[in-house]
């Protein structure tokens, strides 16, 4: 963890007064004062120590929803932002954010609070993963659903299904970026360095028996436990490294491959993968043994340390030389692995607003935009300030005001089907005749069956409209074009809505032209929820960016009602379409999906 509290602990302040009471049946709460026995010799809270008390919180909350026994299945990244001391006190607050078939997502927030400063700080968040213990007869323990109250819970509900679709695809995301070349062949210069040090250097081995005092209720080996004990050999392979006291900064995504018992050993070994220019990534890995059985692998897992100097700042770390045989791929994995965490921190980790509008889209950064992408929708979706704009004849035009934009959200009732209405809207290559602000949509590349981009042109809006910032150096005539990433999504589960996902991205392939003015779009999209009697109510949200809000503007002053005419005219496209085609019937398949520009 980082040996000062920064000035972003103000801000976590504000975050924390802003945060809504709940009544949540499955929040636990923990405090504890950091004693010296829980700390290095920094007189800091050892990570590992933090690491136990974030697991036993996050498995008693979720055996509170579960009503049964429960086991640690995976824990996603965790970043420490700020240190906690001795005299310190920890606060940790645990909730079950959703919940599947038999497994669920618990988000844990992390606080410091100093008693005689009366001030508090956000430490890190974490999203464990746990599961059920099958009953004594073999049975599965199917959970029951979460349902969330608050702004919050309802945003944590809705976006856990993309984080768990990120966990899935995690394993794949490695293999396909280390089938790149570039990849593999970055940072090789590094190996033949004079000055490099051996990684068989850095090497650790260290055994632990697992003791009564190291198991759980369900007697068997404290994950909490397991996790401090890999923070303890990482550390000492770090510090052979840099012959410094190295700060852990972040632990990967990892899972537990299985389970370990009171009286099986423990075989602990780490060791350091690569050494960038101010940080290194140490590999540790676990297995267990018991007498003379065979080796069980545990868990992996891959830290990111830093050695920081009396001020604070990251220092330059010497080279690492790999080892023979294996340490020539694990290198390799590591700078894989880098890529992947800065794809987590700039597009994953911080809110939409923070990330700049057209991330260059590359297959290797695919899943997280993506996710972005999708997860940014349902928070603007989630969102309790909208205020009701204009309505006519059941269509209704909301808007919410935030610190640097204005959203929209445009909404009506149909009489058709949430599916089909979700297969119509996501072939968005009929839009044009249904959307005048629609003009042209060219599919540039399919990804996958549910992501794909699109160069989309739409008309001038120079031509007197009202409150348009880009009138003045557009031209007349100057037609807009978008180059966007459209996300789908089916839902996940009951109540959960269909989601037809835009934002902007940027292709080398597709340069701004001349003879258009290059646009984009934050967040936008479509979601459909099914109501009674097969009708589907459709809503339409946008984050209005200045090459979108002069299409709305006059809607939002009250001088027109474009909003409505078009919806209307969505609706008869829908209704005329209700039924699936003779060749959709024939053939089994959804209309073909082609996707146009974010622009209504």
């Amino acid at each position: 963890m980082s040996s000062t509290v920064s000035g972003d602990v103000e801000n976590a302040e504000e975050e924390a007064e802003e945060e809504e009471e709940s009544d949540n049946p499955t929040e636990v709460k923990m405090s504890q004062i950091v004693m010296p026995c829980h700390s290095n010799h920094r007189q800091e809270l050892s990570v590992g120590q933090l690491l136990k008390w974030i697991d036993s919180c996050a498995c008693l909350s979720a055996e509170r929803h579960a009503g049964c026994p429960c086991v640690t299945a995976s824990m996603d990244d965790i970043h420490f932002e700020h240190t906690i001391r001795v005299g310190q006190v920890v606060n940790i607050k645990a909730k079950v954010n959703r919940a599947f078939n038999t497994s669920m997502e618990v988000g844990v927030q992390v606080s410091c609070e100093d008693l005689f400063l009366d001030r508090h700080w956000r430490v890190c968040h974490a999203y464990a993963t746990f599961v059920t213990q099958r009953t004594n007869t073999g049975q599965k323990v199917i959970l029951k659903l979460i349902v969330p109250h608050t702004e919050k819970e309802q945003v944590e509900y809705s976006v856990a299904a993309e984080r768990r679709r990120v966990r899935m695809l995690h394993d794949d995301i490695i293999r396909d970026l280390l089938s790149h070349a570039s990849v593999l062949q970055s940072g090789s210069d590094n190996w033949a360095a004079v000055n490099a040090v051996a990684a068989e250097k850095t090497k650790v081995e260290s055994v632990e028996l697992v003791l009564p005092t190291h198991a759980n209720h369900q007697v068997n080996t404290f994950g909490g436990q397991i996790m401090a004990w890999m923070v303890n050999v990482a550390t000492i392979a770090a510090s052979r490294l840099c012959q410094a006291h190295p700060t852990l900064r972040t632990i990967d995504m990892f899972t537990f491959r299985g389970p370990s018992h009171v009286g099986d050993r423990l075989l602990l070994r780490a060791i350091v993968n690569n050494a960038f220019k101010n940080s290194m990534e140490v590999g540790v890995r676990a297995e267990a043994y018991h007498k003379e059985g065979p080796n069980r692998h545990i868990n992996s897992a891959f830290m990111t340390f830093e050695v920081l100097d009396d001020h604070g700042k990251p220092c330059t770390l010497p080279r690492i030389r790999p080892e023979p045989l294996e340490g020539g791929r694990r290198f390799q994995e590591a700078t894989a692995r880098k890529k992947i965490r800065l794809d987590r921190k700039y597009i994953i980790s911080r809110t939409q607003g923070e990330v700049p509008l057209s991330v260059p889209w590359e297959p290797r950064n695919q899943v997280y935009l993506s996710y972005n992408n999708v997860s940014a929708l349902k928070m603007l979706a989630a969102r309790s300030h909208w205020r009701l704009s204009s309505e006519k004849d059941q269509v209704r035009l909301y808007t919410m005001e935030q610190k640097t934009t204005l959203s929209f959200r445009v909404e009506s009732e149909v009489d058709v089907p949430a599916h089909r209405a979700f297969c119509l809207l996501a072939e968005l290559s009929n839009r044009p005749s249904w959307d005048p602000h629609y003009q042209k949509c060219e599919l540039i590349h399919r990804v996958d069956d549910d992501d794909f981009l699109y160069r989309v042109v739409t008309p001038s809006v120079s031509r007197g409209s009202v409150g348009a910032p880009t009138a003045a150096h557009q031209g007349e005539g100057i037609l807009q074009d978008f180059i966007l990433l459209a996300s789908k999504r089916k839902p996940c589960g009951s109540g959960d809505a269909y989601v037809i996902a835009l934002r902007s991205v940027s292709l080398p392939m597709y340069p701004p032209s001349e003879g258009y003015n290059r646009g984009e779009v934050l967040c936008a999209g479509f979601t459909i929820v099914e109501t009674s009697n097969k009708m589907s109510l459709i809503s339409y949200y946008n984050q209005a960016s200045p090459e979108v809000l002069p299409y709305i503007s006059t809607d939002i002053a009250g001088l027109s009602s474009s909003f409505y005419h078009t919806f209307c005219s969505c609706s008869r496209y829908l209704s005329r379409n209700r039924l699936p085609s003779p060749s959709e019937v024939q053939t089994g398949l959804s209309p073909t999906w082609e996707v146009g520009a974010d622009s209504l």
